[in-house]
């Protein structure tokens, strides 16, 4: 199977407080990927090493055969890596269509000449088309969090970091934007899914990820890591058998 990201052995400490141990795993071309963890397991801090947010104090990280762990955010974002935040946090007095050019513009991915069109499409493609001239700080929530997603499409990834972009949602938003990441991860975008409403991924993800204290749990199918009576104790509080 093809590699398009690789963590390898990557490690990050807060002072005495290590927040990644040691951590390794892969994700192919195309693949779903969830990842769940009980609150302060290191989820969050995987995201920004990846992206560059935070640097690794030890290990690789390897996107499309290529070592990224010592470049930039912006270096990484135009190689082909795009996130969301758990906050949404958009140009709020900007309108949802130049919010998406400001990420399509940011992009080396993109010829000038395409970049109205294909901010078009990714309006279509997270339903905020009839939003395109609207105040982004105008939006619902459930607007908003498309937009966040909108607004990392707009880079044209390879990789798609989605930082608990369901939470808060009522279940009917929940899935309606459930739907969206599947038409998007359909496309050939690859997505890594930190979510901590885990039937979401359990109906989404092809593999899910299991971290604790910045370690390793599990990785396997979601039936098998949710039979799995570590996780049950960690994560979802329950005794091991």
């Amino acid at each position: 199977m093809d590699t398009l990201l690789k963590v390898d052995h990557v490690s990050k400490r807060f002072g005495a407080l290590i927040v990644v141990d040691q951590l390794s795993f892969s994700v192919a071309p195309g693949e779903a990927l969830g990842i769940i963890g009980p609150n302060g397991a290191g989820k969050s801090t995987i995201f920004n090493l990846i992206t560059g947010d935070l640097s690794a104090d030890a290990g690789n990280i390897i996107l499309n055969g290529a070592e990224v762990s010592r470049l930039s955010p912006h270096t990484r974002c135009h190689a082909g890596i795009g996130r969301t935040y758990q906050i949404p946090h958009p140009f709020a007095k900007m309108t949802v269509f130049e919010n998406l050019l400001v990420g399509a513009t940011f992009s080396s991915r993109h010829r000038e000449a395409d970049i109205y069109d294909h901010s078009v499409r990714v309006l279509q493609a997270t339903g905020l088309l009839a939003m395109a001239n609207a105040q982004a700080g105008s939006l619902t929530l459930l607007q908003r969090k498309r937009l966040e997603l909108a607004r990392a499409l707009a880079t044209g990834p390879q990789l798609l970091l989605l930082d608990e972009i369901a939470g808060g949602l009522t279940e009917p938003e929940c899935q309606e934007l459930l739907e969206t990441i599947r038409r998007v991860n359909a496309s050939g975008v690859a997505i890594v899914w930190i979510e901590h409403i885990v039937h979401a991924l359990v109906s989404f993800a092809s593999r899910i990820m299991v971290v604790n204290a910045g370690r390793k749990l599990d990785d396997d199918i979601p039936a098998r890591v949710l039979a799995n009576p570590a996780v049950k104790e960690v994560y979802l509080g329950l005794p091991a058998s």
